[in-house]
């Protein structure tokens, strides 16, 4: 028993001298600021968004939305059971899918916009043909051993998922078993986002790190450190060199990828609340984070400021979208309602 506790003491010392040497080495690249190579740029000023339709139906608490790529459609989860299809322009719902289990964590559409996912508590990711008349349960995707807390589609046969068991994995929709599970978190999954060419996504997790892997290789690629607390949200960056994560630790935080490390924090010493979600603008300018505090906070990108904020919501705003023509965004909450902004 000696001899191992000597060895894990000197493996976790070995560990230790290892991560010293990857902040120096990064220490050693960090050539500039983000402060400082943004000086030049003009502010955005107050960001002010009006309130164009509150979307009722849900009857519980909303935890996940997610728009279709059509800009129009969206779909939302509530724990009332229903995953609701919504047609955003007339606020008319277009499809009610029920769910076997109404302790929903996570929603996603199909790049086609014929299927959606969803799953939970469950440890299922169940995926629905919405296209057909009545919708159908096409797969339930059975193998993790924790909850499902995100799930985005590659496309009609492929989608991956995030769980409480510290695992992402993708599913072949055609077979429903698993391609590739990716294994590297020490904490709860908490989300997921694909990076444009497919070939890569990010996750953030309770471990307090976001991590970027490669679908095809199916390997952790890059960790960031610098959160304190669980990342409850990740985005990347509308060019794909940056990721934007938002944490229990009251912070949202970009990382860039090239340098491999953080470039800037979004904080407020009067802001305190965990962040639920966040979404970008098209321009990457406005990050949308949704907090504890009932509030969808504005950030500029750039300057590390706050410059506006979206309020009107009675409970916890649990998510927030941005649809693909960038023309607005929606938040969702635990009031049981939606709102869209522009």
């Amino acid at each position: 028993m000696a001899a191992e506790k000597a060895e894990m003491d000197a493996l976790k010392k070995e560990c230790d001298g290892l991560r010293a040497q990857i902040e120096a080495a990064r220490k050693a690249v960090n050539d500039g600021s983000m402060s400082a190579a943004a000086g030049g740029v003009a502010s955005v000023g107050r960001v002010q968004l009006k309130l164009r339709k509150t979307l009722k139906g849900h009857l519980a608490k909303i935890y996940a939305m997610h728009w279709s790529a059509d800009a129009r459609q969206m779909v939302s989860a509530s724990q009332d059971g229903k995953l609701l299809v919504w047609d955003t322009f007339t606020g008319n719902k277009l499809v009610a899918v029920p769910l076997k289990s109404a302790w929903v964590m996570s929603v996603a559409f199909a790049p086609s916009g014929n299927l959606v996912a969803s799953g939970g508590l469950d440890n299922i990711c169940t995926v629905y043909n919405i296209k057909a008349a009545s919708p159908k349960t096409l797969r339930e995707l059975d193998a993790h051993t924790g909850y499902l807390s995100c799930c985005r589609f590659l496309s009609d046969s492929e989608i991956i998922t995030a769980s409480g068991d510290t695992t992402c994995c993708l599913w072949d929709l055609e077979t429903g078993k698993q391609k590739v599970i990716f294994t590297n978190h020490i904490g709860d999954c908490m989300s997921l986002a694909l990076s444009t060419d497919q070939n890569t996504f990010i996750s953030g997790a309770c471990d307090s790190l976001a991590k970027l892997w490669d679908v095809r290789e199916g390997a952790c690629k890059q960790t960031f450190s610098g959160h304190t607390s669980d990342i409850n949200a990740i985005s990347f960056f509308p060019n794909g060199n940056a990721i934007i994560t938002g944490s229990d630790d009251c912070s949202c935080k970009m990382y860039d990828l090239r340098s491999d490390q953080e470039v800037i924090g979004y904080q407020d010493s009067s802001l305190n609340a965990g962040v639920t979600s966040l979404a970008l603008s098209n321009s990457g300018r406005l990050i949308f984070a949704g907090y504890d505090d009932f509030n969808c906070h504005i950030w500029d990108s750039l300057k590390g400021e706050k410059v506006g904020v979206l309020s009107g919501h009675d409970n916890r705003v649990s998510c927030t979208g941005v649809p693909e023509d960038g023309m607005g965004v929606c938040t969702g909450s635990w009031d049981s309602f939606l709102k869209l902004w522009n």
